[in-house]
């Protein structure tokens, strides 16, 4: 068999090639032809499609336009106006710049461009078919550029089969063109679709109300903005709030100075930010625009520059992180603080309370099984309204931090005999709890609710307690005046998880009479190596004896034995594979369930506790602790709006 020879491609058979990279399917097209048009300095961009830009794809725009002896070179391959040498590809603004899509697009096409450029006498157009030149002349176009795409891959019919419908195909194309619009506030843009107009944009919009065309109002009106800067780095753009949360990406869009992307590392920061806030499978809302030195970003990785590569991929994750979470935390911090919540504020300054301060140092002592008040007029007379900073209520419930239990020091007990006290809240029966009696007046029985008492208000914040639901959810009154509903569990997850984030990080540990063997898988062996130190500091002394028995010789401080050698198990076989997801499985198993009733003074002691918790707006699996309708909401709920 003979060895072929080396030889050049014919000029066709190259761009075809290159049109393989770059004209993917119609959206392709229509993508390329107007990122020119922006780097044409358009104010406004007119696209029109029939059967999904199969047949027909036209882009106009009133751009600068293309002089006429520049029309045959603008359909030449590597040919641009937007490079000139080496040290322009590090600091690259443009969009299009190898000079590859309008030779690939008329390389598979019936292709034809006509331009007016500004101070030119007339217009001038360019026909090709197939990638050859058939006919060129003047052209009546008042200004910028036209771009007619026809019989798109007629040449090339093996494309064909790989293309979806029509109405498939069409939506694609509309999808391109929403993301371009979203980058490119500033101009004006419609989109027609076999003759019906699909959207028309005007020029000057904001960024929210652009999205409010593409996107539900209940969505759009709860954008949060942000902006954020990081040395030359700097993040902006709009993030839903975490109850919206939805089950797939789709309304997550990326943008890396003004090029939509689809990049691993920005979705990975933008759901760093949300951590904690939305369960695993959950993604928020979020339209991001990063801008940075060209310099510092690689645009050139992918044919259809949709990946991109960065020099310093840790600034990057950081200040996109912050950027978001900082909106959030302010968002939050404005549920429970009373303020307005800060929708489409990106110039609010942020405020740092003592809620959002580090917890104190606080042991939870358990709660008892007797009434806190010896009778209903104990408790009536009780003034919760009159506490303030300097007055502590008296409470002892499991959810009393260690620097309120200290006014009533005389009820307190050491640790070792608060544990071997310790009433486990997921065994205890409801009917355990304070009842009233049963010949107790009805009429008396309702005035328990706290509301016909008076407000009683949350110790260390202008929360109002109103009661229980469901024996599960705590029924609020917010600041801002919305009504809330509190999740007990979630609630106290919290509380937990924040406790144990703070206290058990230093390495006390109870010391076991007897120790406790665990044989271990090799792979555990290698799994408990990895996180020998973070056991360490969570309180687990531990020894590895022969290779492949673990030795537990000491427990975390409050931990049942049994409990202990669980958690333990689970660390090991890959169930938490961090000392957070560990926390987070014990904060789970320890705490309240659903379905207890509690005591005022009970609910009351667990507000107090979780308003001091940062991210206390959702559980650690991300789960919402708090949900809330505002005064408007509820109108609406009644068809009163």
């Amino acid at each position: 068999m003979s060895t072929p020879e080396i030889h050049v491609l014919p000029a066709s058979l190259r761009n075809q090639i290159a049109a393989g990279e770059v004209v993917e399917r119609p959206s392709s097209v229509v993508k390329e032809l107007v990122e020119n048009s922006i780097d044409a300095g358009c104010t406004q961009v007119d696209v029109a499609v029939e059967r999904g830009g199969q047949g027909y794809i036209s882009v106009k725009d009133n751009g600068r336009g293309i002089a006429a002896n520049e029309l045959k070179l603008a359909v030449t391959r590597h040919a641009t106006s937007k490079i000139s040498n080496i040290d322009d590809l590090s600091a690259i603004t443009s969009f299009g710049f190898r000079g590859e899509a309008l030779p690939s697009i008329a390389s598979v096409s019936r292709f034809k461009m006509s331009s007016f450029r500004k101070g030119a006498d007339e217009g001038w157009s360019i026909n090709v078919e197939g990638g050859t030149v058939i006919e060129e002349g003047p052209a009546a176009i008042p200004s910028g550029t036209a771009v007619e795409v026809r019989d798109l891959f007629y040449n090339v019919p093996a494309r064909l089969k790989f293309l979806k419908t029509e109405s498939t195909e069409a939506r694609r194309c509309n999808q391109v063109m929403f993301k371009m619009a979203l980058a490119n506030v500033q101009a004006g843009f419609s989109f027609i679709s076999n003759g019906r107009e699909q959207f028309r944009l005007p020029a000057g919009q904001t960024l929210p109300e652009r999205l409010s065309v593409f996107w539900p109002r209940n969505i759009c009106e709860s954008l949060l903005e942000f902006s954020h800067e990081a040395g030359e780095m700097k993040v902006h753009g709009c993030a839903g709030i975490p109850a919206l949360a939805q089950a797939r990406g789709d309304r997550i869009i990326m943008f890396v100075n003004g090029r939509p992307v689809q990049d691993k590392l920005l979705l990975s920061a933008i759901r760093g930010a949300y951590k904690g806030r939305l369960i695993s499978r959950e993604y928020p809302q979020a339209v991001l625009f990063l801008e940075l030195p060209p310099s510092l970003v690689d645009v050139n990785v992918h044919p259809a520059k949709m990946e991109v590569r960065f020099q310093d991929e840790k600034a990057v994750f950081g200040v996109i992180r912050n950027g978001i979470g900082q909106a959030l935390s302010r968002y939050e911090l404005g549920i429970v603080e009373g303020d307005t919540p800060l929708v489409n504020s990106p110039e609010v300054p942020i405020r740092h309370s003592k809620q959002e301060k580090k917890l104190s140092e606080s042991v939870y002592l358990p709660i008892e099984p007797a009434a806190k008040f010896s009778s209903w007029n104990e408790f009536k007379n009780t003034d919760f309204t009159a506490l303030n900073d300097d007055e502590t209520p008296i409470t002892h419930s499991s959810f009393l931090p260690e620097s309120a239990a200290s006014s009533v020091a005389e009820k307190r007990m050491e640790p070792d005999m608060m544990h071997e006290q310790t009433m486990d809240y997921s065994t205890q029966k409801v009917s355990e709890y304070p009842q009233f009696s049963q010949d107790q007046h009805p009429q008396q029985a309702s005035q328990h609710h706290p509301s016909a008492a008076g407000a009683i208000y949350v110790p260390g914040s202008r929360i109002e307690y109103l009661g229980q639901v469901a024996d599960t959810y705590l029924v609020l009154k917010l600041p801002n005046g919305s009504l809330g509903l509190l999740d007990q569990h979630a609630a106290h997850e919290r509380v937990i998880y924040e406790n144990m984030r703070n206290l058990r990080t230093r390495g006390e540990s109870r010391p076991l009479a007897l120790p406790i063997d665990i044989a271990l898988h090799p792979s555990e062996v290698q799994r408990v190596q990895e996180m020998w130190e973070e056991l360490h500091a969570a309180g687990f002394m531990l020894e590895l004896e022969a290779g492949q028995t673990l030795s537990m010789r000491g427990i975390p401080p409050g931990l049942e034995t049994g409990e202990a050698r669980e958690y333990l198990k689970a660390a090991v076989d890959g169930q938490a594979k961090t000392l957070d997801d560990l926390w987070i499985m014990l904060s789970c198993k320890s705490a309240i369930k659903a379905n207890l009733a509690l005591a005022v003074d009970e609910a009351l002691s667990l507000l107090e506790a979780w308003v001091k918790c940062p991210q206390r707006e959702y559980c650690p699996h991300g789960r919402p602790v708090l949900v809330s309708w505002s005064a408007l909401e509820m109108e609406k709920l009644f068809k009163r709006k």
